[in-house]
Parts: C-alpha cells; structure tokens; sequence
C-alpha cells in the first residue's frame, strides 16, 4: 500500500473550519483512508488522527460479547459531545461504581454546543462500569456506563 500523503493546508483549512463554525470534531472519509480532526477543549490545539485500512496482518476484533455497547445495561450516548461526570469540577461525580442507580438519576452530563444536557439512567440497577472519563469527547451511539 503506497504511504498515506498528509496534506497539511488541507489539515489548517479543517482546523480553521472548525474554529469558525465551533466543532469539536470533524472527519473526512475517502476510500479506505480517513483523516479525522478534533479537540477536547477550546482551549486544547486540535488533535489530528490518520486511521489505515485494516491489514490481514492486524490484531483479530474482539468477539461480539465483549461490546459494551451489546450490553443490555449499557447507557448509550444520545449525542456527540463532551462528557461530564460531576456537576462542576471538584464536585461529587453523580454515580461511581458499586452505586445503585434508579430510573430517573442523572448519570453524567454532555455538553454539546454549549448545552448542559443530563443523561438520565433509563433502567435501576448498580452501576459496575463507567466506560469514558470526566471531559472525554464521546459519540452518538457511545457505550458511556453499564448499569446491571
């Protein structure tokens, strides 16, 4: 495979666009390569990630079961942002670990366009695991906890 041409102009032009209309993160796609551009914070520099085709050579995925995402308890993220786990920093995180948790408790915060949205645990149970850190960019569709 010929090596991945990085094109640097292209990369500052993503940078400002995304200054410019306030993104935290914007990915371009063409074939099998993609260059995805993104910062934690407004104040972090933008973080640039190249991904390569998979090889035969590469590691074999990891079996279906081990998804959180398949989990039946998993809490999946209802949108791209930046997950908070605590109200304000230096404030108790809203759950942890071993934590029982009922229908309706406000698991974490994700900011998104500025937005304080709170995501609220859809089933009671204990949470045994939280899957993203405190101001960590997380996906639509992310597992961020497990409530069992």
């Amino acid at each position: 495979m010929p090596p991945f041409d990085i094109d640097p102009e292209a990369i500052r032009k993503l940078a400002e666009l995304m200054t410019e209309t306030d993104l935290s993160e914007i990915e371009l796609a063409e074939g099998d390569r993609r260059i995805r551009v993104s910062r934690a914070a407004a104040a972090a520099p933008a973080a640039v990630h190249f991904t390569a085709p998979a090889t035969a050579a590469s590691a074999p995925a990891a079996p279906a079961a081990a998804n959180p995402a398949s989990h039946p308890g998993a809490v999946i993220s209802p949108m791209v942002g930046t997950a908070y786990l605590q109200a304000e920093p230096g404030a108790p995180p809203f759950v942890s670990v071993g934590s029982p948790v009922r229908i309706g408790d406000t698991l974490l915060i994700i900011e998104a366009m500025k937005v304080m949205n709170p995501i609220k645990a859809s089933k009671g149970g204990t949470l045994t695991q939280v899957l993203v850190s405190d101001g960590q960019p997380v996906e639509y569709g992310e597992p961020l906890m497990i409530i069992e």
